[in-house]
């Protein structure tokens, strides 16, 4: 059920590190930026030429698409934001109020709005309509390197250099919470699909998933050996790529809670992945300049209903909604958190010839299959539930005999219990009479209570065994 990620295309184009990606919303282009100052837009048809854009005056830090696919936002140490057509004209208009590098930029859902973080510890907010600056976010003590938009627009997540992660009201425009649990400065931060949940990585090597209703900790990966340069979430909410400076990219299965592949394909530090919108492709970039585009083929299943169900949940009016990851133990929001740090014993490598695909063992777990199960997935019985369709079977019908057995120790205690009384009762009239020939009878009634009570301990220990099991 689950097949191995596969080298799908390989672009060269750029003169230096690759910095940023994202694909267009219709599947057809990926936008990657670089520190040649240059934005590409690739064409996934092999037959089409791609576009190399050229205005910004320094390395470009970040790009993305517009939701409807017309517009590319980019980021720049030179200050400014841009907002280009991704056509062969390459036409932009360049935004200007940032007073320091420019190091992210993300549209909202409904594509009305950009969200742009800087060296200079704010956080911005601009029209797309009327392309100017609108408001913005000043509570970070040091620089800012990555801001996003909840899927529903109402919170913006930042992080940065002062090794805190904050969430933002975008109607109030306040900060409402702060996240502090970081050894080292907050690189990357990005809400789930649903905007349940958030989750950033560090330079401290960390990758950390924050339930943003109860401030706790989620799940804490710690699977690469040095920082984590940014990450992305695939559409279904079930996996996460993230990029490295130790040369790697690494997918974790987040529902089973540990790592699943490690590709070694760049030959210096991984930038930038990011999956399409589908799901079906993700692309990663680094300081060798290479754009890889890989096909996901590990997520079998059809996304299309969950995302549906996605899109309709996002809605202006709907409440926050918080569901989709679920928490794996009493994480805390404290240094106590329990860290999940995987190492698979098998891994693959990317060559230039062959590509060499490996997988560590997978399988569904019972916990899987459950969440699987409330999103509507169907899975056969086998696959559900790990175990052979005869050993499920003799398992229900040991539960049955349980339920039986429970049942018939029921009825027993209940006549034990009637025998107690009238034992009491006779006990009673006995030394009522005060007769001294019925002695021997009250203490054959005394013994005959003192087994029962005997008989009464030996059920009670047999139904808790029974219930326990």
């Amino acid at each position: 059920f689950q097949e191995d990620p596969t080298l799908d295309r390989h672009f060269k184009g750029h003169k230096d590190a690759v910095t940023c990606s994202d694909f267009n919303p219709n599947n057809k282009q990926l936008a990657t930026g670089s520190a040649d100052k240059t934005l590409m837009i690739w064409n996934l048809n092999p037959k089409a030429r791609a576009f190399r854009f050229v205005g910004h005056k320094d390395v470009i830090t970040g790009v993305q698409f517009s939701p409807a696919g017309d517009l590319v936002a980019s980021a720049s140490r030179d200050k400014t934001v841009r907002l280009w057509t991704p056509t062969i004209k390459g036409e932009s208009t360049a935004f200007r109020a940032h007073t320091a590098t420019v190091r992210s930029v993300s549209f909202s859902r409904d594509g009305q709005w950009l969200v742009t973080a800087s060296d200079d510890k704010s956080v911005k907010v601009w029209s797309v309509h009327r392309q100017r600056f609108v408001y913005s976010l000043n509570q970070h003590t040091n620089w800012v390197c990555c801001a996003r938009f909840s899927p529903d627009g109402r919170l913006i997540a930042s992080c940065g250099d002062d090794r805190t992660v904050r969430l933002w009201d975008t109607s109030t425009k306040q900060c409402i919470n702060c996240f502090t649990d970081y050894g080292g400065s907050a690189t990357f931060v990005d809400f789930n699909t649903s905007g349940t949940c958030i989750a950033s990585s560090g330079a401290d090597n960390t990758l950390k998933i924050w339930d943003i209703r109860t401030n706790k900790l989620l799940q804490h990966y710690q699977v690469h050996s040095a920082g984590i340069n940014c990450f992305s979430f695939h559409p279904s909410g079930n996996f996460l790529i993230s990029g490295s400076s130790d040369s790697t990219v690494k997918i974790v299965d987040l529902l089973e809670g540990r790592l699943i592949y490690t590709l070694h394909g760049h030959k210096g530090p991984v930038l930038t992945v990011g999956f399409s919108r589908g799901g079906d492709l993700f692309a990663s970039g680094g300081c060798d300049a290479q754009v890889l585009m890989w096909k996901t083929n590990f997520d079998a299943l059809d996304y299309r209903e969950v995302l549906s169900k996605h899109s309709k949940r996002v809605t202006p009016e709907a409440p926050p909604h918080l569901s989709d990851i679920h928490p794996r133990g009493p994480h805390l929001h404290s240094a106590r958190s329990r860290v999940i740090e995987v190492r698979p014993q098998w891994t693959f490598d990317w060559l230039p010839e062959q590509p060499l695909l490996l997988k560590a063992p997978w399988t569904v777990s019972v916990t899987t299959a459950r969440l699987l199960h409330e999103q509507g997935v169907a899975y056969p019985q086998e696959v559900c539930s790990g175990l052979p369709m005869s050993f499920t079977s003799t398992l229900k019908n040991i539960v049955q005999q349980l339920d039986v057995l429970t049942q018939t120790v029921s009825v027993l205690e209940g006549r034990l219990t009637l025998t107690e009384d009238k034992l009491k009762e006779c006990l009673l009239n006995q030394n009522d009479s005060l007769n001294p020939s019925s002695f021997k009878d009250s203490m054959d009634l005394c013994y005959c209570l003192g087994v029962c009570a005997c008989a009464r301990c030996f059920i009670v220990s047999l139904y808790f065994s029974v219930s326990s099991v």
